[in-house]
Formats: C-alpha cells, structure tokens, sequence
C-alpha cells in the first residue's frame, strides 16, 4: 500500500527513544506494534548520526514485519540516508520546501504545530501530508514547550481538515477519552507505550478506543 495511504489509515503513532537503560528496543518495538501502532518514530537526541542510521535500519525491519510505517524525526539528511517512508519537522526544523529539496517527493512530510494559525498553514501546503496538534498537556519529552490545551484541539476538528492529523503531547490513557471528545480521530503517544509494563496491552487498548470512536464518527457522519 502507498505510504499515504496507510498514514491516512493510520490511527496510533508511537514515538520512542532507543531504550538504552533497557537494550530492548526490538522486542519493544515487536510487542508495540503487534499490539496496533501504526507508525512508529524514533526520537532520540542522545544518539550519534552513525548509531542512528544503524538503529532506523533495526526499525525498519521490525516495522516491515507488522506491515507498519517508521519515521525519522528532524533530519532529512538521515531521512534519505535511511530510505525513511515518513520524515517529521518541527516548526524550528527545515520548512517544507527544503525537505523536499532534499528527499524530493517520495517520502510522506509531517509537520508539528502549536497554533491554528500554524495548523491551518501545515493543512494548505500540499507538500505536507500530515500534521500533529499539541503538545496538549505540558510533557518532559518537550521541555519548555507550553501546553497548547485541548482548545486548539477543538478549533482544529471543527475545520474537519482533509489533511491527516493527530492529536500529541501528554495523551495517555486516562486522558484519551478527553482528546476524543475533543475530536481527535488520531494520537500520537510515547509514555503510554514506552512506560507501560506490558507495551502490547498498552497499545491495543489506545487503538481499540481510537478506532472505536472513529467507526462512531464514521457511521453518524453516514446517517
């Protein structure tokens, strides 16, 4: 399947670090997706050029398996020195035109925003494939990045975009239900997953309440 398609498709994003306290990034990665991640991103700014090429080719592999997507977080360079389906930017990171100066076409392009302003700018690009909303609540994975409240979340599905989106920044269980009510049909999630004791367990119950309430939005829209 075209990556556009299965990101559209795509309903759980997972971002992690390289489990190096544990050194069990593959049996991780394993347990995650089979327990539904859809997309799976490496982030780790601990880690040197050459050892994070090393492990995106680990991802890769492992993602192939589950049929899923991986990502690379910042860099193009690394992006097309390891073939990466999904390439993601921050609003401080290459904008738009120069990813694809580099990567061209061929990759799918996401683009963080904190603002509507920059949601609705990430929506009319058409070298943006997806774009995420957040960080809803404040989290350490972004540190002196303010929460942006589940307000901006609620402005931007009242827009019904037709870009791919997701909601990001602090989701965990107990909190999903609040980001669903607000019209997320999308998560993006790292310590619900990468703290969890049973990785595959964590990852199959976000996906069945976010599939299960995007069925729901499905069948009202219909009726």
């Amino acid at each position: 399947m075209d990556p556009r398609t299965r990101l559209a498709d795509a309903r759980l994003y997972l971002c992690t670090d390289a489990r190096q306290d544990t050194n069990d990034l593959e049996p991780f990665l394993h347990a995650a997706l089979e327990g539904g991640v859809d997309v799976v991103q490496l982030r780790d700014k601990s880690l040197e050029a050459a050892r994070e090429v090393e492990l995106h080719a680990l991802v890769a592999r492992v993602a192939a398996e589950h049929g899923a997507l991986w990502a690379v977080n910042d860099r193009a360079d690394i992006a097309r020195l390891a073939g990466a389906p999904v390439v993601h930017m921050g609003q401080g990171d290459l904008p738009p035109g120069a990813v694809r100066t580099v990567l061209g076409d061929g990759p799918v392009l996401g683009r963080s925003t904190h603002s509507l302003d920059q949601a609705l700018a990430a929506e009319a690009d058409p070298r943006v494939d997806y774009f995420c909303v957040g960080p809803l609540w404040a989290t350490p994975t972004k540190p002196g990045r303010p929460a942006v409240g589940l307000d901006l979340l609620r402005d931007v599905a009242a827009r019904e975009p037709s870009t791919p989106w997701f909601a990001i920044g602090g989701i965990d269980s107990a909190r999903l239900d609040q980001v669903l009510d607000a019209g997320a049909r999308r998560v993006v999630v790292v310590r619900a997953i990468t703290q969890a004791d049973d990785p595959r367990a964590a990852a199959a119950e976000l996906r069945r309440r976010i599939t299960s309430r995007a069925r729901e939005g499905h069948v009202a829209g219909r009726s």
